[in-house]
């Protein structure tokens, strides 16, 4: 009896430490993932204040049908939808590398430069979370006991950076 009883602690002690062992990773994901959405917002709080300043660039320093189209594109960007924000985005660093810099006045080119530094480094700081989260879930014991849950599946976010 006394054998049956040590076989059923251990087996009960190995249950408890791969309960612990789950809970452990499924907070670790968890984490990820609030990573991963604050690496989000980020982002898109660095690329709002992109469009704004491509739309004061436009306003100050442009004029006629260049002004008219940068506007254009930093409000299509600014208020595309996920899906669709990659592409737009595209559009306005492609228009924004054809102004140039040196027609600009100093604090609008230093505004400039500083929101593209920013969208990079936001763009970075969310696709290295997306790139940590994606590997996590990957592995087997988290597919296999869904530790996932319910949360979407994290995308990267790829633009063209600015030649700066």
């Amino acid at each position: 009896m006394t054998g049956f009883a040590l076989v059923v602690a251990l087996v009960a002690l190995l249950v408890v430490l791969g309960g612990l062992f789950l809970v452990a990773t499924a907070n670790r994901l968890d984490r990820l993932h609030i990573r991963t959405d604050a690496g989000w917002a980020a982002l898109d709080a660095a690329l709002a204040r992109r469009a704004v300043v491509a739309r004061a660039v436009a306003a100050g320093a442009l004029t006629g049908e260049e002004a008219s189209t940068l506007i254009a594109v930093a409000e299509t960007a600014e208020h595309a939808t996920r899906g669709e924000r990659e592409a737009e985005e595209n559009e306005l660093t492609r228009l924004l590398a054809r102004v140039r810099r040196e027609d600009l006045p100093k604090p609008l080119t230093d505004e400039l430069t500083d929101a593209e530094h920013r969208v990079v480094i936001a763009r970075r700081v969310h696709n290295d979370a997306v790139r940590d989260t994606l590997a996590l879930r990957r592995r087997r014991k988290v597919r296999y006991f869904r530790l996932a849950g319910t949360a979407p599946q994290p995308e990267y976010f790829e633009i063209a950076e600015p030649e700066v």
